[in-house]
């Protein structure tokens, strides 16, 4: 399953959301409430936690900003009551679209979600209709530039660990793990000092689509505009090909 790697992809949101961190680190801040609250706060018992924190310092998270967040989770465990729900539908050109939310309210992220699809022109379908199409694994993409580990060294150090994949790109490598290996997988590339663009567990479309009218181009990015700026909204998948 190698080829289509989203680094450039990453680059795009991570340079985007720059102007916007306050939405980076409240989705991030919510992760780590639920991890501490499901697991306890201390990262070294509670591998959700640590793949949260992998994740903060991707997003450039500062780790005050980790810490403290750890330590109000702990200090209101009895408060945090963020569900997670997922929503599935269709963009323009029937683009196969997957929204992940971590929500205090049920009723308001599903009107925000079914507002961003109706105003892309899209719909919101029933649970399963599109994630058929997608294959959830853990996605860890390392920086060429970044990396100083031989690409067969890097390579081995993934399956070793127990990775399904490891592909190398133009620019980056990727490594795609079973959701259930990732953490291990995470860790042991953390241990071996190689640093991470992104590690996360993901939904990887089976197939890509073009889009070549305008229009659609136009509907399909207000929809997912319009998903980026609500802070329920943890994740969006899709398997248009930017």
């Amino acid at each position: 399953m190698s080829g289509h790697s989203k680094f450039a992809n990453i680059k795009h949101k991570k340079e985007k959301n720059d102007a916007a961190k306050g939405k980076v680190f409240t989705v991030i801040g919510r992760e780590i409430a639920v991890a501490v609250k499901e697991g306890g706060p201390d990262p070294a018992n509670n591998s959700k936690l640590r793949d949260v924190i992998a994740k903060a310092k991707a997003n450039n998270m500062p780790n005050d900003t980790i810490d403290r967040g750890i330590k109000k989770a702990a200090g209101d465990a009895a408060s945090v009551n963020y569900e997670y729900v997922s929503y599935e539908g269709y963009g323009p050109s029937g683009i196969a679209i997957i929204v992940d939310a971590l929500t205090d309210n049920k009723n308001r992220t599903a009107a925000n979600v079914r507002s961003a699809f109706t105003k892309g022109r899209g719909n919101i379908g029933t649970q399963g209709c599109v994630s058929y199409m997608f294959d959830k694994k853990g996605q860890i993409i390392i920086d060429k530039e970044e990396c100083e580990m031989d690409a067969d060294d890097l390579m081995m150090t993934a399956l070793d660990a127990g990775a399904e994949d490891f592909s190398e790109e133009e620019d980056s490598f990727e490594v795609i793990t079973d959701p259930d290996s990732f953490s291990e997988v995470r860790q042991s590339l953390e241990d071996a000092g190689v640093p991470m663009a992104s590690a996360e567990v993901t939904m990887i479309p089976q197939n890509w689509v073009e889009l070549t009218d305008e229009e659609a181009v136009k509907n399909l990015q207000k929809t997912l505009d319009l998903l980026d700026e609500d802070d329920d909204v943890q994740a969006v998948y899709h398997n248009w090909d930017e």
